[in-house]
């Protein structure tokens, strides 16, 4: 969010002296980012000591040895002992099988000179196990059940090995190319006291005496020799102090028969993973990157550290369970026998090993496998589903007014406005300026008596002011991230010098929580809704722009929880919203930096793109590539948030942000105004109808979203998801799926005349939902388009509820009535669901209030029936219109109702579109009832 004209804005006009200089200092580090991200702000693995030094290892024999004499197995798991060949360093190798056809792998030192940090809060629960029995051993391997007569996991001695086996194939191999590394704690030799070097001596004594024991006849240690970086480097101008020392860990596992892989968020790249030889491995490292470029494996805002690979025969997943920077090397290519192999090596600074290997086998398998571990995506609220406004920053509560008004006045929806950092008193959060705004309430009583919401930022950053409450408050609370000697760690952000509270610690995350109640953040109301950015944190004058890793959040470093950062602040968040509403109403939040299971909290977007086509089409693999790990409410800013679009570039930006999960525009504050309307009257009835669309399909995204917290399956998904055994979906990331029943096709190439769309599925059909027009699957259809064309198809065999009649705002269609799209299979058949709750309280989970029915099309009746018996909820919609598609003429068609009730329906048969058009059934939409075609 900055760029040269807006710095020079603030000193010229806003700052004082000392504000100055800091104005000065971020226009100095971010000089370039008006045309592209400064490469040299952010490490390549070169640059980091702990990525070079393991990246300099070769594929080969492993160093370490299993020590079998040390197995030991129990109910929940088998422990094991590794000795290091070279420095005769002991770790603890531990094996769980758990329910749902997972295995868990942890390592550790069997004996760290201090603790080493084990990743909290992100599994939902203490992973349940099941019996893991020996079926063969000897002196040279281990053969464990995995349940199943096929089933077998073998850990190998010499050299350490473990491969996961379905009768003689093997799935997944663990240190087959001897990449297991692990750099114990130690003590720096140079600045050690007598005493401690006495002390160290006798420890050394023992445990030498204690690896003879298990190893007798083993070589003497090697001598390590310190190499650079490995207690301390410097970046530019940043050093980092390393008083552990060196800490990382590796890991390699070896995929044979798989050439795709996917996963490891966030990048803006592409949905299938690259193969990293010669060049740098994917970063996970959570960063304020400003106008990041496309196609290179730059790490992002957020960090999910889950790979999937897949093939025509199975889809399992990785997931690595730490939370410090971690580089991932992928490596494609030839395996025994010239069958394809993938091998991934995971690198992180800091940690255990602890990983999770999810078996599928089905792509639906491995995200139940995942949403077990870290929970499913939050349910949001509906309106949250609907469209948003935002730009940096409506200047005052009359720009305010006068936007909410031209929505109206140029009749587009819209749910949610949104104010940046500008409405606050001075960038101090939970207030706001009393010049531009000075009565808030009225303002949001104004959105509220039009059904319509406001979403405010309040970022991590905290001012340093001994007359701001928020900060005097966590000052004496102690709750403060510290630096390496004790302070409070303080960094420039917007507000000029800033604190950054430690949402690692539950007390602040409890208290940071309670101040959303309405007593406590002044001017707020239950239609006031967050957004967290800039949490990853950023630190303007930090290395990378971000903060120092010698940084204290407790006794960890903030090496240790850096990418956890913006998880817990959106955890608090989320909590505070759920507390001021006394536990009834489901929150909103938006974040930009994330981690594994940040799904549990709300939204998050793609960060500060650009207003060039190709940012437009990588916001779909990059919030495709979110969805596999369980992020299903992504989105990107619509016209991107630099630069300036054209009127064609945000016409199209429109039409694909509106079949996105999270739709919002966004926009730099140094770029001109973008209201929908700006754009002449022709742009803006393309705009209207792109956004008239999402309403109508609010009902199905609702639908999809209700699914996904239920079973963690992604909204927005590829299309090899749903047709995993057809090899022409599997790099496809031009085109999507939501849910199993909309494929969309969007525009995102400039004077376009046409575009070609995938249609999967053999045997199966498509009807383009504009034209009703019918097309057979397992083909590329050629489609020419204007600039009107949105490529939407439905899937034959399915049934789609939307609501036609587009109000102001989504909660304004509460009660409106529904019309059916049944899309009828090359069989004649067809199958939906409707959900209808209150959408927003937890009412649907607390006391089953919410409707949830089967709809069903079989022997020319169409049918609905109750899936949840045992919940309830009044509704006043009912069903106004059916379309029946792919349908044939009938002489009749009546309605019969649960009471025995019958009446004739009228209808209207298109033979031109085979489109069979029933008019007001007029049944309620909570009811039982069935529709006959004679």
């Amino acid at each position: 969010m900055c760029t040269i004209a807006s710095v020079f804005v603030d000193i010229i006009y806003k700052c004082r002296i000392w504000m100055c200089l800091y104005r000065v200092l971020v226009l100095s580090v971010f000089l370039s980012i008006t045309q592209a991200v400064d490469r040299s702000n952010f490490k390549t693995c070169d640059q980091s000591a702990f990525c070079s030094r393991q990246r300099a290892m070769k594929p080969g024999q492993s160093s370490y040895t299993a020590l079998l004499e040390t197995l030991e197995l129990s109910d929940s798991h088998l422990t094991v002992q590794l000795l290091n060949n070279n420095n005769k360093v002991l770790l603890l190798l531990e094996l769980y099988r758990l329910q749902g056809n997972m295995t868990r792998v942890k390592i550790n030192e069997l004996k760290p000179i201090k603790p080493r940090y084990e990743v909290p809060d992100v599994l939902i629960t203490d992973p349940p196990t099941e019996l893991m029995s020996v079926v063969a051993q000897d002196e040279h391997r281990v053969v464990l059940s995995l349940g199943g007569e096929d089933w077998r996991l073998i850990l190998s001695a010499q050299p350490f090995r473990l491969d996961i086996m379905e009768g003689p194939q093997v799935l997944l191999s663990l240190n087959s190319r001897g990449l297991l590394a692990f750099e114990q704690l130690r003590i720096r030799k140079d600045t050690k006291s007598q005493t401690d070097t006495e002390e160290a001596g006798e420890k050394e004594d023992t445990e030498k005496h204690d690896k003879e024991k298990v190893s007798e006849g083993e070589e003497e240690a090697e001598e390590e020799v310190d190499q650079p970086g490995m207690w301390e480097e410097t970046f530019k101008t940043h050093a980092d102090t390393k008083p552990n020392g060196p800490s990382s860990i590796s890991l390699d596992f070896s995929l044979p028969g798989v050439e795709h892989v996917y996963g490891i968020p966030e990048h803006a790249d592409g949905l299938r993973l690259k193969n990293t030889d010669g060049g740098d491995p994917y970063r996970l490292y959570n960063l304020d990157v400003f106008q990041y470029e496309l196609f290179n494996p730059m790490a992002l805002y957020g960090a999910v550290p889950v790979l999937l690979s897949h093939n025509t025969h199975r889809t399992m997943g990785l997931f690595w369970l730490n939370a410090a920077e971690t580089w991932v090397d992928v490596s494609s290519g030839q395996g025994s026998s010239e069958v394809p192999q993938t091998d991934v090596r995971w690198i992180s600074e800091s940690g255990i090993i602890d990983v999770f290997i999810m078996l599928g086998p089905r792509p639906n398998d491995v995200f139940t496998q995942y949403s077990s571990l870290t929970g499913t995506q939050a349910f949001p609220p509906l309106s949250s589903l609907a469209y948003h406004q935002c730009r940096w920053n409506y200047n005052d509560q009359e720009d305010v007014s006068a936007v909410d008004q031209g929505f109206d006045e140029h009749d587009i929806p819209y749910d949610f406005i949104w104010l940046d950092i500008e409405h606050t008193d001075g960038k101090r959060y939970f207030t706001w300026d009393n010049n531009k705004f000075p009565q808030p309430k009225d303002m949001l009583q104004g959105l509220l008596d039009k059904r319509r919401k406001m979403v405010t930022i309040v970022d991590p950053h905290i001012k340093v002011d001994s007359s701001y409450k928020i900060h005097t408050e966590i000052r004496s609370r102690g709750y403060y991230i510290k630096n390496k000697d004790g302070g409070d760690y303080e960094g420039w952000c917007w507000p000029g010098n800033a604190g950054y509270p430690d949402f690692t610690n539950p007390e602040m995350r409890k208290w940071w929580a309670s101040m959303f109640a309405y007593d406590q953040y002044e001017g707020s109301m239950e239609n006031l809704y967050t957004w967290n950015d800039m949490n990853e944190p950023s630190v303007f004058n930090g290395p990378e722009v971000t903060m120092h890793k010698d940084a204290l959040h407790g006794p960890w470093e903030h090496r240790d929880i850096h990418n956890l950062y913006g998880f817990y602040v959106q955890m608090a968040t989320a909590e505070g919203q759920i507390q001021r509403s006394g536990g009834l109403e489901r929150p909103f939040v938006l974040t930009r930096a994330f981690f594994a299971g940040s799904q549990r909290y709300g939204a998050v977007w793609t960060g500060d793109n650009a207003a060039e086509w190709g940012h437009l089409k990588m916001s779909i693999p990059m919030c495709l590539s979110l969805g596999l790990v369980g992020i299903s409410f992504c989105g990107a800013d619509v016209g991107g948030f630099f630069k300036t679009p054209s009127a064609e570039l945000l016409v199209r930006w429109y039409q694909a942000g509106a079949y996105q999960p999270f739709f919002r525009a966004h926009a730099h504050l140094d770029t001109p105004r973008r209201e929908p309307w700006l754009f002449g009257p022709d742009n803006t009835a393309l705009i209207r109808e792109a956004v008239r669309q999402r309403y109508t399909l609010l009902p199905y995204w609702y639908l999809q979203f209700y699914h996904a917290q239920r079973t963690g399956q992604p909204v927005m998904r590829p299309l090899w998801v749903e047709y995993p055994e057809d090899i022409a979906t599997f790099s496809i990331d031009n085109e999507f799926l939501i849910g199993r029943d909309l494929l969309v096709h969007p525009v995102t190439d400039e004077r376009s005349s046409g575009v070609t769309a995938y249609l999967p599925g053999n045997g199966e059909v498509w009807y383009d939902v504009h034209t009703f027009q019918r097309h057979d699957g397992a083909q590329n259809l050629s489609i020419p388009v204007t600039m009107s064309s949105i490529p939407v198809f439905q899937r034959g065999g399915s049934i789609i509820c939307r609501k036609n009649r587009v109000r102001r705002s989504s909660s304004c269609m509460e009660n409106d009535p529904y019309t059916l799209y049944v899309a009828l299979d090359s069989q004649g058949k067809a199958e939906g669901e409707i959900y209808i709750d209150d959408g927003h309280t937890f009412k649907h989970k607390t006391d089953k209030q919410f409707i949830h029915r089967r709809l069903s099309f079989t022997a020319n009746s169409l049918s609905s029936s109750d899936l949840s018996p045992d919940s309830q909820f009044p509704t006043a919609s009912w069903v106004e219109q059916v379309n029946i598609l792919g349908a044939q003429k009938p002489d009749a068609v009546t309605l019969t109702m649960t009471d025995g009730g019958e009446s004739s329906v009228e209808f209207e048969f298109d033979p031109d579109t085979a489109v069979l058009t029933l008019r007001k059934p007029g049944v309620n939409a909570g009811v039982n009832w069935t529709l006959h075609l004679r």
